[in-house]
């Protein structure tokens, strides 16, 4: 037997404020507006360090000096490539997903990845064959990303740069063009903000399969398939969708209170975590007003109504802008069209879902809760046939 009844232990639904693992990554401090990579603020580390830093960070344990800087780098550069075969499957994926979820794709092409790479489970490999694993994975999903972008456009995809970073190679293969210094420096800040964020739902979908010592690509492509629940990922681009849907500054009391009395959320405000200000949001908040210009300035006036008005709307809960509203109006500026948020958002995220696996494979123990068992008595003798 896997278990005895009597130690069964009922827990909240959806496993709220359980703790299921140990991890010494990271951690939301949602009742203080705070989150944190390793011992360091994860908005520090945004505001301040670059994307490949926060990464060294987490993978490693240290923030790196210049040379060890230089030297990740080339391993980040090194894991760009994509295998030939690879490529030419691409045409036929971005086919095939054209109109579907922006992630499938993706979890096609990384799958093809991991099988032309000839990659081994986790349980087969030692540690450094996972970190090597966990630094090409991560590496080349925006490559692929932005391939897949391209060629679903009918566009040829533009190659990495190799004398880019991590983030403006990213930016200029999505874009076509050389990213500007403030493009470049928001959206390093927004993509190191969401490398990580706790044991949300794809990070825990990733540990579950990194559990069972899958290879790694696997367990990237679980928590890709978590993060295109609509109740997961996806708001930045639906936060937008909501200021073209008000329209004009004059509108925006209109719209919020018809959304509400329809029973519609308000995207972009509300967080399941933070009591508080999302950090995140308070940040990006910065980053694009800097931008400027009416698209802005009108996203700052909604952000600022809204509050007031659902105050008034739902009394006694205080919602703020979360993370995803501001991310939204950052990337926009920064040339990324609405369909790629949610690709980018996961060209950050994997730099975690990555760190994790590595933490719980080197725990060697697969995760395996129960179940209390709420159907008719059991056992009931088997009608007879007919």
């Amino acid at each position: 037997m896997d278990r005895m009844d009597d130690t069964l232990i009922d827990v909240p639904r959806g496993l709220t404020n359980v703790v299921a693992a140990r991890t010494e990554l990271g951690d939301v401090r949602g009742h203080e507006g705070f989150y944190h990579y390793r011992q360091y603020s994860a908005v520090d580390l945004a505001r301040e360090r670059t994307f490949e830093e926060a990464w060294h960070l987490l993978l490693f344990g240290t923030l790196p000096s210049a040379d060890e800087l230089a030297a990740f780098q080339a391993r980040i550069v090194g894991g760009r490539s994509i295998p030939d075969p690879v490529r030419e499957l691409l045409p036929a994926i971005a086919r095939l997903t054209a109109g579907a979820d922006p992630l499938a794709g993706l979890r096609m092409a990384l799958a093809a990845v991991a099988a032309s790479d000839g990659s081994r489970p986790l349980y087969d490999e030692d540690g450094d064959a996972r970190t090597a694993d966990a630094i090409r994975v991560a590496a080349v999903t925006p490559v692929l990303l932005a391939h897949l972008h391209a060629l679903s456009e009918g566009r040829e995809p533009v190659q990495p740069r190799d004398e880019l970073g991590h983030v403006a190679a990213y930016l200029f293969q999505v874009t076509g063009r050389e990213p500007t210094a403030q493009e470049e420096r928001a959206l390093s800040a927004y993509m190191t903000a969401a490398i990580d964020h706790g044991f949300n739902a794809s990070t825990f979908t990733a540990r579950v399969i990194a559990s069972t010592g899958a290879d790694l690509a696997s367990a990237v492509g679980g928590a890709l398939g978590a993060l295109a629940g609509p109740l997961h990922g996806g708001a930045p681009s639906r936060a937008l969708d909501a200021l073209d849907e008000i329209g004009t500054p004059d509108r925006i009391d209109e719209w919020v209170r018809g959304t509400v009395a329809d029973g519609g959320r308000v995207m972009g405000f509300g967080h399941a975590v933070y009591r508080t200000e999302d950090p995140r949001s308070r940040m990006l908040r910065e980053y694009a007003a800097a931008f400027g210009g009416p698209r802005v300035e009108f996203a700052l006036e909604v952000e600022r109504r809204v509050p007031e008005l659902l105050a008034q709307l739902k009394p006694g809960r205080e919602l703020h802008t979360n993370v995803e509203f501001f991310a939204g109006v950052v990337m926009e500026q920064c040339g990324i069209p609405r369909s790629m948020f949610t690709p980018t958002f996961a060209a950050a995220r994997v730099v975690g879902w990555t760190a994790h696996i590595l933490e719980q494979a080197a725990e060697g123990k697969i995760v395996r809760p129960s179940a209390r068992y709420v159907g008719p008595a059991a056992p009931v003798p088997l009608p007879a046939r007919g």
